[in-house]
């Protein structure tokens, strides 16, 4: 009986890379935010409560909530969830939370107290404030955080180690997967953009109820 050499081919160059990507291309992003966001949290652990100066500002529900109470969740909201994103566990998480945490401080502090035109409210794209507001920063960190939502911490975290411990299915989407993250999204950014958001967020919502609607007519047609 002979037997034969089956020669497995090497997957392209580029594929190589794409499994090293995975590894370390998330690692920069949690590595900076964590950085960024300790930081912040650490000055207001230590610092004085500032957020009274700034209550009038903040939105709904949060502008219910009193200055002490937001200063608290701020704090270690920044603290934990920098934590969070170093080691890689809970990483999607604590990445929404900062999300909405960064959207609702631009909306205090960075975002213009009035615009009428795209024009003047791309001048706020900047670091420093010269009366039109200053969101470049927190525009950057939301971009970056927007990845490890999505795509979680990679694979050198605490995340993918438990995750390798269970079944795990290829990634996919579907109608409901995308309706989930845009309305999630859109929710939040119209606390920005009231219009622009909510669109979204009614947009996501009818890709949510796309499948169900077909099911229900497609249950329909066959009892007929």
């Amino acid at each position: 009986m002979s037997s034969r050499n089956v020669t497995v081919p090497t997957p392209p160059l580029m594929a190589r890379v794409d499994g090293v990507g995975q590894w370390l291309a998330p690692l920069g992003l949690r590595a900076l935010l964590a950085w960024e966001f300790f930081e912040a949290g650490r000055e207001k652990l230590q610092g004085e409560n500032w957020f009274g100066d700034a209550a009038d500002t903040f939105p709904l529900p949060f502008s219910l909530l009193g200055a002490n109470v937001n200063w608290t969740l701020a704090t270690w909201f920044e603290l934990l969830g920098a934590i969070a994103l170093l080691v890689g566990v809970g990483t999607r998480y604590a990445a929404a939370t900062l999300f909405v945490l960064t959207v609702v401080a631009i909306h205090a502090v960075h975002w213009p107290a009035e615009w009428s035109s795209l024009a003047e409210l791309w001048q706020g794209y900047a670091i420093s404030n010269d009366g039109f507001g200053n969101y470049k920063l927190p525009l950057i960190y939301l971009a970056m955080l927007l990845p490890l939502m999505l795509g979680g911490a990679g694979r050198f975290s605490l995340d993918h180690l438990f995750a390798s411990r269970r079944a795990s299915s290829a990634p996919t989407s579907d109608l409901l997967a995308w309706g989930l993250v845009l309305s999630c999204i859109g929710a939040t950014a119209s606390l920005l953009l009231p219009w622009a958001g909510a669109t979204l967020a009614v947009f996501g919502l009818a890709l949510m109820a796309w499948p169900r609607s077909r099911a229900t007519a497609a249950e329909r047609l066959a009892a007929a």
